[in-house]
């Protein structure tokens, strides 16, 4: 049920299925209702992460979402329409948008509606985060226009942020809100990794897809020619290739493809090193939450985020066919199994740089807790 004397707010993007940008929507929504009556409008009725009783849910189509280019312009035109009447009927003073193609409705709605504050949240490294050469056009030639329409932006690293400045013709005020995250009630104590196992249990979570790389890990796997594990979270398009690779190399007794699943931090907790081997992110939540569940990291040094959470975003020198330790993680180039395949040999032989990088990850995923974000994210949208 609203209350009339809070500010009313709508929280607007395709869907809240199982993606980084609707998870980070998820835990906001659990803050956002103690301060605000909140509105999640959804272009699509997939949800995923649950969301609290308070918040009122409008879905505009109950349908799956449309992929061809045509249709999603039909339904680009048939949202805006639904959604300015969405803004007046509710009365929302502020709508917040996440992701490119609910930005772009918010932009459009600013120009409808000049009392509304319009905030827009990017959540991928522009100039690699889209699917096509037409998507990327559209893209160069809407953000500028549709984008600045808007009072501020927010995204979860700096190099989104300069990215959308230098290449996109972002002017409007722009900061950095890195994703929260919830502390997990049970962690992996740092001193049990000290072990004499020789080999690793590897993990990674993501997407199957060309993005996310997994096939650099199992290349890496190859390399090492060792009893090393690797467990592979996620399901997409790749699945076939993946699960057709591993026999080719005859690594079924070793790689394990487990699907999407629900309780990813059992998985976690029975690891001891997590790898992220994307050759983009916005900001990688999956890394974040092995850190926070206290595992040592390896990753791929890609735009964005993976500098910033394992090194402070230090410029590092980093060679292909090698590895460097940072401050919080072990950094690789992307698609360099070679380089990977060494920094899995590091962490194999020398136990006690597990268990320390393992309390580093501890140290740092804890300047991510959501109650520090969230205080963040709130003077933001206040100003």
């Amino acid at each position: 049920m609203l209350t009339e004397s809070k500010t009313k707010i709508s929280i607007l993007c395709t869907s809240l299925g199982s993606g980084g940008a609707q998870k980070v929507i998820s835990l906001l929504l659990h803050r956002l209702i103690h301060d605000y009556n909140v509105t999640l409008v959804l272009f699509y009725n997939t949800i995923h992460f649950p969301i609290p009783d308070e918040v009122n849910v409008i879905a505009l189509n109950e349908e799956g979402k449309n992929n061809t280019h045509f249709m999603k312009l039909v339904d680009l035109f048939k949202f805006i329409r639904t959604y300015n009447r969405i803004i007046k009927q509710e009365d929302i003073s502020i709508s917040i948008s996440f992701l490119a193609f609910p930005n772009l409705v918010n932009g459009v709605i600013s120009t409808r509606n000049k009392e509304l504050k319009t905030i827009i949240s990017e959540r991928g490294f522009p100039s690699d985060n889209t699917t096509s050469k037409l998507s990327y056009y559209i893209s160069k030639l809407s953000y500028p226009v549709f984008y600045n329409k808007c009072d501020k932006l927010f995204s979860n690293s700096i190099h989104i942020n300069k990215d959308l400045k230098d290449n996109f013709g972002i002017t409007i005020p722009m900061e950095v809100i890195y994703n929260p995250i919830e502390i997990p009630k049970k962690l992996i104590d740092p001193k049990e990794l000290i072990t004499t196992d020789k080999h690793l249990n590897i993990i990674t979570a993501g997407t199957l897809n060309t993005r996310k790389n997994q096939i650099m890990i199992i290349r890496a796997l190859n390399e090492n020619n060792t009893n090393d594990k690797l467990t592979i979270l996620g399901e997409g398009h790749l699945l076939g290739y993946l699960t057709n690779e591993i026999a080719k190399r005859k690594l079924t007794n070793q790689v394990f493809l487990e699907g999407n699943v629900k309780n990813v931090n059992s998985y976690l907790l029975q690891s001891n090193c997590f790898v992220l081997s994307s050759f983009t992110e916005g900001f990688p939540n999956a890394l974040m939450e092995a850190m926070a569940i206290g595992l040592p990291c390896i990753s791929t040094n890609c735009l964005s985020g993976p500098l910033e959470l394992l090194n402070d975003n230090e410029d590092i020198e980093l060679t292909d066919g090698d590895f460097y330790i940072g401050k919080y993680g072990l950094l690789v180039n992307n698609d360099d199994h070679i380089g990977l395949s060494k920094a899995l040999e590091f962490f194999r032989n020398n136990p006690t740089e597990r268990e320390r990088f393992s309390a580093l990850s501890l140290q740092k995923a804890s300047e991510y807790q959501l109650d520090s974000i969230y205080s963040r994210f709130k003077t933001f949208i206040q100003l």
